[in-house]
């Protein structure tokens, strides 16, 4: 059906597409998880002076050490 040098490009086609579709989706599932790591509130407590940060983007959250509800910080 094909010869040995049309079969082997197709075979050398197929492996690279291969690893261009899991580099492209590894370079995005990466990015995904560095967006969901970068999004944090920082917090600053003004009982126990303690500087804190929790994941998404909250108006005020508890203190960890005193338990004290604070608003963001806002720069």
């Amino acid at each position: 059906m094909f010869d040995l040098t049309t079969a082997s490009v197709i075979y050398c086609l197929v492996v690279a597409a291969l690893f261009l579709c899991l580099g492209i989706f590894h370079d995005r599932r990466d990015h995904a998880r560095f967006e969901e790591e970068r999004r944090k509130t920082t917090f600053h407590c003004v009982r126990c002076d303690h500087v804190y940060s929790t994941r998404g983007n909250v108006d005020a959250a508890a203190c960890p050490s005193c338990g004290h509800e604070n608003g963001r910080l806002i720069f």
